[in-house]
C-alpha cells in the first residue's frame, strides 16, 4: 500500500492509500483543540519508557550556518517527495536488521499524521523546529530526542517555520493509526525503499541509484 501525508496546515492531515483493500481510503486528523468530545490522546502505554530530550548537542553555529549546510548536496533530486511540503533524503536502508536512517523535510508547515512505534527511534535536529502534539518539548538545530518502543504520536511543524530537516533512525515498523488507535497503514523500511525505488526511476537518476544505501 503506498500512502500520501496531504497537510497544508496544522488544522488537518490526510493520508491516502491507493490500491488497498484493507483499509479506508483516507483518515481525518483533527485538530484536538476544536472538538473538546476528542478521545484523550496519550504518548505510550504506562510501561513504556520516557522520551529522551537533549537540547544543543551540536552547536551549528562554530560550523557556520545551517542554510550553507544544507545547500552542500550536489543533486536536489537524491530528495523523494512524500507530499508538496514532505520529503526525504534516505542514507540507509538496513535490510538485513530492519531499520533506515533518512533526513526528513518539511517546506513550512505541516503534520505526520499520527503513528505508533514497535521500536526505538533515534532523531537529530538540523535545521528548524517541530514537536509532538502529544508533549510539550520542542526540538530545534541541535536536539537530540530518543523514542521508545510503543510510542504513539502526531508530528508537529509550525506554520512559520520555513524549512524543517531532521535525521531519523527508526527501527522496526511505523504504524498509522487513526484518533482511536486503529492502524490505518504503515511505514517500514522495505516501503521507504520502494518509495525511493520509484522516485529515482521517474526523476532520471534511475532505480539502481538506490542499491548504494542498501545494507
Amino acid at each position: 500500500n503506498e500512502f500520501h501525508i496531504h497537510s497544508h496546515s496544522l488544522d488537518l492531515a490526510v493520508i491516502v492509500f491507493h490500491n488497498s483493500t484493507r483499509f479506508p481510503t483516507t483518515d481525518t486528523i483533527p485538530d484536538d483543540s476544536k472538538n473538546s468530545k476528542q478521545p484523550t490522546l496519550s504518548a505510550a502505554p504506562k510501561e513504556a519508557l520516557s522520551d529522551i530530550v537533549i537540547p544543543n548537542v551540536i552547536d551549528f553555529s562554530s560550523y557556520g550556518s545551517t542554510k550553507d549546510l544544507m545547500q552542500q548536496e550536489e543533486d536536489s533530486r537524491v530528495w523523494v517527495p512524500q507530499t508538496d511540503c514532505l520529503s526525504f533524503r534516505p542514507l540507509c536502508f538496513c535490510v538485513s536488521q530492519g531499520y533506515y536512517v533518512n533526513l526528513l523535510k518539511f517546506k513550512g508547515g505541516g503534520i505526520l499524521g499520527r503513528h505508533r512505534h514497535s521500536s526505538p527511534v533515534h532523531a537529530l535536529t538540523l535545521k528548524g523546529n517541530w514537536g509532538y502534539r502529544e508533549h510539550d518539548w520542542k526540538a530545534g538545530p541541535g536536539t537530540y530526542v530518543f523514542e521508545p518502543p510503543g510510542e504513539t504520536h502526531t508530528l508537529l511543524v509550525d506554520d512559520d517555520c520555513d524549512e524543517m530537516v531532521t535525521l531519523f533512525h527508526v527501527t522496526g515498523s511505523l504504524l498509522y493509526v487513526d484518533e482511536n488507535d486503529e492502524i490505518i497503514g504503515f511505514d517500514d523500511v522495505f516501503s521507504k525503499l520502494d518509495k525511493a525505488k520509484k522516485w529515482y526511476a521517474e526523476c532520471g537518476l534511475g532505480e539502481n541509484y538506490v542499491e548504494q544505501f542498501v545494507r
